[in-house]
C-alpha cells in the first residue's frame, strides 16, 4: 500500500458519484452548504466563531479579502474551500485562466476581474447541477469572459496549452487519480504556465473507518494525499518548482469539518504551486 492507497473496495467510478452526489445537493439547496440548518453538511463550512451559516465570514475564515467577498454577486460563494487560490495566482490582465473544479463560480469571478476583458476563464466541474448554478452567476455577475463547462478535472475539456493559469480550490483531494489530474492541468497549461492551488494534505494516516466514509470523502478529508506524494505526482506530470507550503492555521477551520473526530489530526490546508517548462 502506498501514501496515496486508502483500505476500501471502492472504485473510481463510485467515489465519482459520492463527490457528485454532495455536491448536487448542495447546488441544490438554496442555502448552500453554509444554510443554518445544513442536512448532514459537516465538512464543508461550519465556520468558528459564531460564522456557522455564513458563507462570506467562511470565505474571510478561508483567506478572502472583505473586497473580494463583496465583489461577487448571487449566490455563487457557497462558503466551500480551504483556501484563497486568488491570493497566490498573482493574475495579469488578459490571461487565460482554467478553474478545475468551479463550483458555483466564485473563484471564477474573482479572476474574470482580475483578468479584464482582455481575458478569459474557463471553469470545469462534473455536477451539472453546480454548472447550471454557475452559469446563472454568471448574468448575475456581467461576466462575459467566463464560461462553464461540464466535465471531469481528470479529462478536462479544453485544448492543449490553451491556459496561462490553473487554479483550484479543495477540489483535487476529491480526485480518485490525482496523477491524471496533474497531467491534465499541464496539458492544458502554456509553456511556462503555473499552477496555483489550494488544498488539503494528509499529516498523518487516516484511521480505516475514516478511508472508508463516504461522507469523510466527499468532506475534502479521506481522499488527501500527503505532500511526498503530491511532490511526486507534480514532477512525474513534468512540473517543475513544486512548492506545497502547509497552512498551520487551517486547523481552526478543518476541526470543524466532522462531529466525531477532529480531522485536523491527518490535515492541514496547502498552498500548491508549480510551473510548467518554457
Amino acid at each position: 500500500m502506498t501514501d496515496t492507497d486508502t483500505p476500501t473496495d471502492r472504485t473510481d467510478d463510485e467515489q465519482r458519484r459520492i463527490v457528485r452526489e454532495r455536491y448536487a445537493d448542495i447546488a441544490t439547496d438554496s442555502g448552500g452548504c453554509c444554510d443554518p440548518e445544513p442536512d448532514d453538511s459537516d465538512g464543508c463550512c461550519d465556520g468558528t466563531d459564531g460564522t456557522a451559516g455564513d458563507a462570506d465570514a467562511t470565505a474571510r475564515e478561508l483567506g478572502y479579502a472583505d473586497d473580494e467577498v463583496d465583489a461577487v454577486a448571487g449566490d455563487a460563494n457557497l462558503g466551500l474551500g480551504c483556501g484563497n487560490p486568488q491570493a497566490i495566482a498573482d493574475l495579469d490582465p488578459g490571461e487565460a485562466v482554467l478553474d478545475l473544479g468551479s463550483g458555483a463560480g466564485f473563484d471564477c469571478f474573482l479572476a474574470a476581474d482580475a483578468v479584464g476583458p482582455e481575458g478569459r476563464v474557463v471553469g470545469v466541474d462534473m455536477t451539472p447541477d453546480m454548472v447550471e448554478k454557475a452559469r446563472e452567476n454568471a448574468g448575475a455577475n456581467d461576466a462575459a469572459n467566463v464560461e462553464f463547462r461540464l466535465g471531469e478535472i481528470e479529462h478536462l475539456p479544453v485544448p492543449d496549452a490553451s491556459v496561462d493559469v490553473v487554479i483550484s480550490n479543495c477540489v483535487v483531494n476529491l480526485s480518485p487519480d490525482k496523477p491524471q489530474v496533474f497531467r491534465e492541468a499541464f496539458r492544458a497549461l502554456r509553456p511556462g504556465g503555473r499552477l496555483a492551488i489550494a488544498d488539503v494534505v494528509q499529516t498523518a494516516p487516516f484511521p480505516p473507518d475514516v478511508t472508508r466514509d463516504p461522507d469523510s470523502l466527499s468532506a475534502c478529508v479521506a481522499g488527501a494525499a500527503t505532500v511526498d506524494a503530491l511532490e511526486r505526482m507534480l514532477a512525474e506530470a513534468g512540473f517543475e518548482a513544486v512548492d506545497i507550503a502547509p497552512k498551520d492555521d487551517s486547523e481552526r477551520f478543518i476541526r470543524e469539518w466532522a462531529d466525531d473526530y477532529d480531522p485536523s489530526d491527518y490535515l492541514v490546508s496547502a498552498i500548491i504551486e508549480a510551473r510548467k517548462p518554457e
